[in-house]
């Protein structure tokens, strides 16, 4: 029998509901999983087992009386960034006065209302702006299919915590990639919803939180959830009712854009580029019409894009004290301090690009109902290392398949699609039209059923 700790959030409900298992047995599992791998993967902020345990027993009260919450009695992990009354939000640098916050963020409040018992925050890079676990303030989060190498980010504590069954449910954030990347790097499913559909506070232009799982079943659990409104959010869609848990779809006859050259960034290796097509094979033998998708993204889109963003980093950091600037990672204050004497209309031509990925994003996937596409280039790289290049120069070279969706509101999720020969995940992206998350799941959903076996997850021998 697996371990609870190693139990989707669908099995665990209905082990609830038949009473094979209650929410106190299995937050214990889960705290000794904890136990067991924290030290070496350092995935967690502000852990509070013994909180953990106090709201179990709440579930386990609820349930005994027959009136439980949604997710009564899930346990797992919420992002750092993400505020929780009472925990400070270093939003992962040193360089931050750590201060209580004074109220839940909308995920966070929702998470809570629906019963889902917090055993901890998940650590993040500085300022969220790295795909990796390399952080000034929170210790190195490390992968834990291979612990020499990196979980991804900037929702770094979220995938290693996944991936090792810290419970089944983890929330991330991603503004280019910070939940699919180490979704697939880890294994795990990460959807990155429509921009607006998941209310979060403070908002910010192609920034989004959503659920980062071990399979589709329990990401459409948790978008249930989430999706619900929050007037703190100004940029949020309209309140919508969509059937999150119904997840069948009938591929014969989608058009399915096989997307496997951005047109710039670090070329998909070997082994990642065929994953992606043997999944494209797989789609067409069900019946779905696959055909290219052509590449769009240029140099002039990323480094408009990578002006902006320094610069926009640079009014942050550049407003400290030189005390406070020397704390913050190296690496983030030497890629920020480029945006540092740019000139206003650099900086307006670079934002500009926003747009125009948006732009070029949607008519690329205009003729597709969805396009399958690798989530990252290569597959993890080493733990130490601030990006796949490691250099600040050329930030954003491997998120080239991710960036995209953010600029243009899209939908988009990673799903485990295959490992390398030396036991990496690779991840299959699947995006599809604006607004359809619904769809997305159900297609991913129908991937999990075409893909071939994979290994369990490494949490198990933790």
């Amino acid at each position: 029998m697996p371990s609870p700790a190693d139990l989707s959030a669908a099995e665990l409900l209905q082990a609830y509901r038949t009473k094979v298992l209650s929410p106190v047995e299995v937050v214990e599992a889960v705290i000794a999983r904890i136990e067991a791998c924290e030290p070496r993967l350092k995935a967690l902020y502000a852990y509070d087992p013994e909180a953990a345990r106090q709201a179990a027993k709440e579930s386990e009260a609820r349930w005994m009386k027959g009136q439980p919450l949604p997710l009564d009695g899930v346990p797992g992990t919420i992002k750092e960034n993400i505020a929780t009354r009472g925990t400070p939000m270093p939003i992962g640098t040193a360089a931050r006065d750590l201060s209580p916050m004074p109220e839940d963020a909308p995920v966070a409040a929702r998470l809570g209302e629906a019963g889902f018992v917090m055993l901890a925050k998940t650590t993040m890079p500085d300022y969220g702006m790295l795909s990796s676990g390399l952080s000034s303030f929170h210790d190195l989060a490390r992968n834990p299919w291979d612990e020499t190498k990196n979980p991804g980010g900037s929702s770094a504590g979220a995938g290693a915590a996944g991936a090792a069954g810290y419970g089944p449910l983890h929330v991330g954030t991603d503004i280019g990639g910070s939940i699919r990347l180490p979704a697939g790097w880890c294994g795990l499913v990460g959807l990155k919803p429509s921009f607006g559909r998941v209310p979060i506070d403070p908002s910010y232009y192609g920034r989004v939180a959503g659920p980062m799982t071990r399979t589709v079943a329990d990401a459409a659990l948790m978008m249930r959830e989430i999706a619900k409104p929050d007037a703190r959010d100004g940029m949020s869609l309209p309140p919508q009712e969509i059937d999150w848990l119904s997840l069948d779809i009938d591929v014969k006859g989608l058009r399915l854009g096989l997307h496997l050259d951005p047109g710039i960034g670090i070329p998909v290796e070997p082994e990642t580029r065929a994953a992606i097509e043997a999944a494209g094979r797989a789609f067409a033998a069900a019946g779905a019409i696959v055909e290219e998708a052509p590449a769009f993204l240029t140099r002039t889109m990323l480094d408009g894009l990578d002006d902006f963003w320094s610069q926009r980093a640079w009014a942050d950091i550049g407003a400290l004290s030189p005390d406070k600037q020397a704390q913050v990672l190296p690496y983030i204050f030497a890629w920020a301090k480029r945006g540092d004497g740019l000139s206003g209309e650099r900086v307006y031509r670079g934002m500009s690009q926003m747009l125009a990925i948006k732009d070029a994003a949607l008519k690329q996937s205009a003729p597709f109902d969805f396009v399958l596409s690798p989530v990252a280039p290569v597959p993890s790289y080493a733990a130490e290392l601030a990006s796949p290049l490691d250099d600040p120069d050329r930030p954003f070279e491997h998120i080239v398949f991710t960036l995209p969706a953010n600029m243009s509101d899209q939908p988009s999720i990673a799903v485990p699609a295959a490992m390398t020969a030396g036991g990496l995940p690779i991840g299959l992206q699947i995006t599809g039209r604006r607004f359809d998350d619904l769809g997305v799941l159900r297609l991913a959903r129908a991937w999990e059923r075409l893909r071939p076996p994979l290994p369990a997850y490494p949490g198990a021998a933790g």
